[in-house]
């Protein structure tokens, strides 16, 4: 588990020093959750670590539930409302800013859950709703609406969402990556 946390706190400007590291809000509400995750649910620590991530989430805005798989590297730019389904899935050295839903939809073809890959770069305002999967090295452009597949290396845009191809997709939006 330090090992994930460690990197979490890299994507914060190469961050190192744990101190430091905690003056910012998303790494503060990153590591409680990943401390929270680790500890069963009715141990002494599990408890302790929740009731300290349901303050900073209710704090932060942050609706993060404690069971949501997430990879290492989870980098929260700001702090406002972020919304994330439990059963949604998100890989490695991802971005996720302010104002975005990353939820289900209860019916349709894409009943479901999102799936996000590694390097994914989510803008301001985006939502990803249903059963769809978000490829390697994606851009999610602010107030972005996704509701179908996107594939490997690709920005998407708007709503709806159209898919532009491209090779270095997040490049210089994703840092710090170890």
């Amino acid at each position: 588990m330090n090992g994930i946390i460690k990197k979490d706190l890299f994507r914060y400007a190469g961050e190192t020093s744990m101190l430091k590291g905690f003056r910012k809000e998303g790494f503060r509400d990153t590591f409680l959750f990943r401390k929270a995750s680790k500890y069963k649910k009715k141990s002494i620590l599990g408890i302790f670590y929740r009731v300290l991530i349901k303050k900073y989430n209710y704090k932060y805005g942050y609706q993060i539930p404690v069971n949501t798989e997430i990879g290492e590297g989870l980098y929260l730019g700001h702090f406002g409302p972020v919304v994330i389904n439990s059963k949604a899935k998100i890989g490695k050295n991802c971005n996720i800013a302010h104002n975005t839903t990353i939820g289900q939809s209860n019916r349709g073809r894409l009943k479901g859950y999102p799936t996000l890959g590694n390097k994914v770069w989510v803008g301001t305002g985006s939502v990803i709703v249903g059963k769809v999967f978000i490829g390697n090295n994606v851009l999610i452009a602010p107030n972005s609406y996704v509701n179908m597949d996107v594939p490997d290396n690709s920005i998407v845009m708007g709503n709806p969402s159209n898919i532009i191809s491209k090779e270095n997709a997040t490049e210089d939006y994703i840092n710090y990556t170890s």
